[in-house]
């Protein structure tokens, strides 16, 4: 979960959303990456999707079976369904997703019993630390906009 925070880090360094994710297989890496939305201006490169596809990738096989993801915020619908397609035996996050987590908060797609896997799921771990590094992003950003958006200074 550290490196999968050090990601998110990464992330925010080129003004993406802080969030980060890594695929562990047998206590190896397997992939690492964080959110690339704002730099590919693709709606689905979530880091989530990212190391999804470069798992896929390195391991020639589209099924991630006993792989466990570590990402640093509760994924949303589009990532949780990509999780059971992918076979992912655990998933492991950090921050609850009040307004789009798909893993227990709005929904739990990935206990759904009508799908053919389900994922095993465990929230809250680094949990202070992973909202916290969104926050802070946010807050940034929200600074950002409203310095630019003030009236000029008069001077004198």
């Amino acid at each position: 979960m550290r490196l999968a925070l050090q990601q998110a880090t990464l992330a925010s360094h080129v003004e993406e959303v802080p969030i980060g994710a890594v695929l562990v297989r047998n206590h190896e890496m397997i992939a690492i990456g964080h959110n690339y939305r704002e730099v590919s201006q693709d709606p689905t490169a979530h880091a989530e999707m990212i190391v999804i596809r470069k798992a896929a990738e390195q391991l020639k096989t589209w099924r991630l079976t006993d792989t466990t993801l570590y990402v640093t915020l509760e994924p949303c619908p589009m990532c949780a369904g990509a999780m059971v397609q992918a076979r992912i035996a655990r998933l492991v996050f950090g921050a609850w997703d009040p307004k789009a987590g798909a893993c227990g908060s709005i929904l739990d797609i990935l206990s759904e019993r009508r799908f053919n896997h389900r994922v095993q799921v465990m929230g809250g771990l680094l949990e202070r630390e992973s909202r916290e590094l969104l926050q802070e992003f946010f807050r940034a950003k929200r600074d950002t906009l409203s310095e630019n958006s003030s009236p000029p200074k008069p001077t004198s």
